[in-house]
C-alpha cells in the first residue's frame, strides 16, 4: 500500500498481523549485507535499540517465517538447507527424522534431535541505537530473528491484562521501540530481558521523515518465492551424500509422511551438540533462538 493508505489503515492493523502467524520462509541470510545482527562483548552481552517496521509497499505482513537445517554428517560434510515445510512442501529431512522418531530406539530419537528444524523469522528494522556499531544508526535492515521474541511482539499485540492495550510494534505512529537486551546465561545468548519501550510516534510523526524511512524498506515476497527453495530430489541427494549412504525406497508414502509430519513428528527445541562439533566462541543459541550468525557459522564450516 502507498504511505498514505499505510496511515489511515493503522486501525485494522493489528488484527490482521494477529491472524498471519502462518507466513513463510527465506533464502539464505548469510553474507547478505541487508541483514543486521546485535554485536556481543567477550561476556556475551550486548545491547541495542531497534524499531520493527511496516509491510513494504504491495504487501501485509511484515514479517516472514521460515525454517531451516543444519548439521553434520559422519562423512565430516555440512548440511545446511532452507526447510521445503517453509513454503507446505514435504522435506526430505523432515521425513528421515519422522521415521527416527517413530523407531522407539533414543538412539534414534538423538539423531532426530541433532538434525531437527530450526524456527527463524525475518522483518524490517530502523536501528536507533547501536554503540558497538554506530555506523548503522538511523539505517533500515532486515533482522533475523527466533521465537523468543517472536512472542514478544506477540505479547505486545495480543496482551493479557484488561489494564493493558493493544500495540502494533511495527507501527511509525503507535508502535514502540524495542531494546534488545543480549546476556550471556549458562554459555549460551538469552533475550528474556528484552523488552518494547512506551509507545511512541518514530521521528515525532514528522511524514516527511517517515515516508523517506517506507521507501527503504525491503520487500520479503522473495524470502517465500519457492523459485528460491532447491528441489526435493536435490535436496535428498544432498542429505544421501552428508550422511554417505545410498538412497533407500521410502518406507512411508507420501501421504503418510505429510500425516506424521503434522501429527506426530516431533519440533525438538534444543538439538544436544555433538562432543566433536566445534563451536563458535560465544555464539551458542538456546531454545530456538537460533538466528544472527547459525548460519554463517554453518556455511563457513562448510566452505572449510
Amino acid at each position: 500500500m502507498s504511505f498514505a493508505k499505510l496511515k489511515q489503515s493503522r486501525e485494522a492493523a493489528i488484527q490482521k498481523l494477529v491472524q498471519a502467524t502462518a507466513a513463510t520462509s527465506e533464502k539464505k541470510t548469510y553474507g547478505d549485507d541487508r541483514f543486521w545482527a546485535p554485536t556481543v562483548d567477550k561476556a556475551g552481552n550486548g545491547y541495542a535499540v531497534i524499531r520493527f517496521l511496516p509491510a513494504a509497499e504491495g504487501e501485509e505482513i511484515p514479517w516472514v517465517r521460515y525454517w531451516d537445517h543444519g548439521f553434520k554428517g559422519p562423512t565430516g560434510k555440512w548440511y545446511i538447507e532452507r526447510s521445503l515445510t517453509s513454503i507446505g512442501q514435504n522435506d526430505p529431512v523432515s521425513e528421515m527424522n519422522t521415521q527416527l522418531w517413530n523407531s522407539g530406539i533414543e538412539s534414534d530419537k538423538e539423531v532426530a534431535r541433532e538434525r531437527k528444524r530450526r524456527l527463524h523469522h525475518a522483518s524490517n528494522i530502523l536501528v536507533i541505537s547501536d554503540s558497538a556499531n554506530p555506523e548503522n544508526e538511523g539505517k533500515v535492515f532486515l533482522y533475523k530473528y527466533g521465537k523468543k521474541l517472536f512472542d514478544k511482539i506477540m505479547d505486545v499485540m495480543q496482551p493479557q491484562f484488561e489494564d493493558e492495550k493493544p500495540v502494533n510494534p511495527f507501527d511509525f505512529w503507535g508502535g514502540a521501540n524495542f531494546k534488545l537486551k543480549i546476556r550471556n546465561v549458562e554459555g549460551y545468548r538469552n533475550y528474556d530481558k528484552s523488552e518494547f519501550d512506551a509507545p511512541s510516534e518514530l521521528f515525532d510523526g514528522d511524514d516527511t521523515q517517515l515516508e523517506e524511512i517506507y521507501k527503504k524498506v525491503y520487500k520479503l515476497q522473495e524470502f517465500i518465492d519457492p523459485e528460491n527453495y532447491k528441489s526435493y530430489g536435490d535436496l535428498k541427494k544432498k542429505l544421501y551424500d552428508v550422511l554417505g549412504e545410498e538412497e533407500i525406497a521410502d518406507t512411508f508414502s507420501a501421504d503418510t509422511v505429510d500425516e506424521l509430519n503434522t501429527t506426530r513428528a516431533p519440533q525438538i527445541d534444543a538439538p544436544a551438540p555433538s562432543a566433536d562439533t566445534p563451536k563458535p566462541a560465544l555464539v551458542k543459541e538456546g531454545g530456538d533462538e537460533n538466528e544472527e550468525d547459525t548460519l554463517s557459522y554453518f556455511a563457513k564450516l562448510a566452505a572449510s
